[in-house]
């Protein structure tokens, strides 16, 4: 291995002699430290990305590309499975890893960051060549939602290594509730640089200022002080590690029902991709709403966030999921029904309230269920079939469109409730376990 691929992975460091006690006391050490710095990374993060909400802007930007549902289903079916397709594939390797953050910073860089810096040059290709525009943007928004995929599960590692059970729910709640605010904000300066300039400039503007956003998270993630974890895996081939899989997922029958219940709330969300076009097409809204549908969303992101923290970690996940499920499911009822496009904004709210349960407790459920070696695989195993059926939702959610975007919403409500009855009556809260795991 090159010097340079060493130092990508964080191999080139020594692993500390830490027994656990001295871990714990590192951690509780730089606990403030971490959260604020996980904040504010987080913040940065989702400034960027509220100039190019894959719900509302990015749907609108392909719409002036082609008229072809099947681009819309690609970059919804992309913005729900990328991130969790290629977990499992990573995470025997981030098993053996001492330092997760070097995973996260170094290969983040080019695996999540550096895309984004395409989609200002795409825009500006949109009018003379909008082929290629849209191939360029195609190419490198699936780089970005993969890349980010490639890291999550070092990423995910590394905030169980740096902040205990008590406090996770309230870090991804806090989160997301500075992120949103001023999402809010990034959310109206996208509705004015849309509103303002004309096609493409406005979305070469927009895209910029998300690259801008993204790349300055990246540097605030690296002052991140990890207490790396003493139980390093042994050694096992790539080969060795997919045969034993069906051991674990024979021993863990709480793990297969939660898997399949979220499989059925994930394949639910199919028409998320289609809500702004679908206000678009049949009220001919103007191009400009799409901010206000997106301030909407960091509304809902804001309230669910702080709301499923704050419950995840006095009563568990489970409940968090109940009640974010059932939020979605509304969202699709109210699209479906909806007499005009003021409807959206309760839609949007809603969507962004549910998102804060998934993002909460469909990340942090997974970590409860596993040990601290097993972690990688545990949410390696989860978000990536959640990624396989998040990609082909969308995608089959772009036929069903083609039938009418309420058939559409309608068919996603009734697979919600499926997954909501699974998930009620067959999932346990590990927490309520008598012997819940000792790591936090």
């Amino acid at each position: 291995m090159s010097r340079f691929a060493r130092w990508l992975l964080g191999t080139d460091r020594p692993a500390p002699a830490w027994d656990e006690e001295q871990r714990l006391g590192y951690q509780s050490r730089w606990l403030r430290f971490n959260f604020a710095v996980n904040v504010t990374e987080g913040a940065c993060f989702w400034l960027g990305m509220s100039f190019a909400s894959s719900a509302t802007i990015l749907p609108l930007f392909i719409s002036k590309l082609t008229p072809s549902k099947l681009a819309l289903g690609f970059v919804a079916a992309m913005a729900a499975s990328g991130w969790a397709l290629p977990q499992l594939f990573t995470a025997n390797f981030v098993e053996r890893l001492v330092h997760k953050k070097a995973v996260v910073v170094n290969l983040g860089f080019f695996a999540e960051r550096v895309p984004i810096c395409f989609w200002p040059v795409a825009a500006l290709l949109a009018v003379r060549w909008p082929v290629a525009a849209l191939l360029l943007f195609l190419a490198t928004y699936a780089w970005q939602c993969l890349g980010a995929g490639i890291i999550a599960t070092g990423w995910q590692d590394m905030v169980a290594n740096c902040f205990p059970v008590g406090v996770r729910g309230r870090l991804f709640g806090a989160m997301v509730v500075v992120g949103s605010g001023v999402g809010i904000f990034g959310a109206k300066l996208s509705k004015h640089l849309i509103e303002t300039y004309p096609f493409p400039t406005n979305f070469a503007l927009a895209f910029t200022l998300a690259a801008a956003g993204v790349m300055g998270s990246c540097g605030v993630l690296a002052l991140t002080r990890e207490p790396v974890h003493p139980i390093i895996k042994p050694h096992e081939t790539h080969r060795e590690y997919f045969r034993n899989l069906p051991a674990l997922w024979r021993a863990d029958p709480n793990l297969r029902a939660f898997l399949a219940a979220r499989l059925l709330l994930v394949f639910g969300g199919m028409g998320i991709g289609f809500f702004t076009v679908s206000a678009v097409e049949r009220w001919h809204v103007p191009d400009s709403m799409a901010g206000d549908f997106t301030a909407a969303l960091m509304i809902g992101q804001v309230l669910g966030n702080l709301l499923f923290g704050l419950l995840s970690d006095r009563h568990g996940h489970k409940i968090s999921l109940q009640l974010g499920a059932t939020i979605a499911c509304l969202a699709n009822v109210m699209a479906c029904c909806a007499p005009d496009p003021r409807w959206y904004y309760a839609v949007f709210v809603c969507l962004g309230l549910s998102g804060g349960a998934f993002f909460v407790s469909g990340i942090l459920f997974v970590m409860e269920l596993a040990t601290p070696e097993r972690r990688p695989t545990y949410t390696g195993l989860v978000n990536t079939c959640i990624g396989v059926v998040g990609a082909l939702g969308p995608l089959l959610g772009s036929l069903i469109a083609l039938l009418g975007y309420r058939t559409l919403f309608a068919f996603a409500a009734c697979v919600q409730v499926a997954g909501i009855l699974l998930l009620t009556l067959t999932v346990h809260d590990p927490r309520r376990a008598p012997a819940a795991l000792a790591d936090g």
